[in-house]
């Protein structure tokens, strides 16, 4: 029994890397997948002119990966960080671009889609909360941790009063 459950545990745990892995495989929508040595990405897939994508590429050897496409700016994706480009707004609607990933020389393809209608599904709103982290990271101030100690303790000394007060009542 228990050699089972190991055996499950290892299956389970292989599929989990299996499905983490960064992917080397990209269709550029031809009917030959663009296969490279390094990940990249386009999201979304689809955009309407005027509108933002983001870009990434993991794997790549050399701390940048230049992306080229006819429809944005040239972009240069820094050590393994993603970047967004502004879709030129006359990008025709309905077209197909490829947008084309060179690391070190070795290039790769995705396709970008330009939304067609008025649906402006796909397009990112500029004016976006600007958010922290939330007090998540930083300095930690000792007042506080002393002020937040204490209130835990008082809750918890409260709290095992009312216990043993409602058990002399009981009694």
């Amino acid at each position: 029994m228990r050699s089972i459950s190991v055996l499950t545990s290892a299956l389970v745990s292989l599929a989990a890397v299996g499905l983490t892995a960064p992917g080397a495989v990209a269709d550029d929508g031809g009917t030959q997948p663009d296969v490279t040595s390094f990940g990249f990405t386009v999201t979304p897939s689809t955009v309407a002119a005027g509108g933002t994508v983001t870009l990434g590429s993991t794997e790549c050897d050399v701390p940048s990966v230049r992306v080229d496409a006819p429809v944005f700016d040239a972009v240069t994706l820094n050590e393994g960080h993603s970047a967004t480009a502004r879709v030129y707004p006359d990008a025709k609607p309905g077209a197909q671009y490829d947008v084309t990933f060179d690391c070190n020389g070795e290039k790769g393809r995705a396709t970008l889609t330009i939304a067609t209608g008025s649906d402006h599904s796909g397009t990112t709103v500029d004016r976006g909360v600007k958010a922290g982290l939330g007090g998540s990271s930083g300095s930690t101030d000792p007042a506080l941790v002393a002020a937040g100690g204490a209130l835990i303790a008082g809750a918890l000394g409260m709290a095992g009063l009312r216990l043993r007060k409602r058990r002399s009542d009981a009694s």
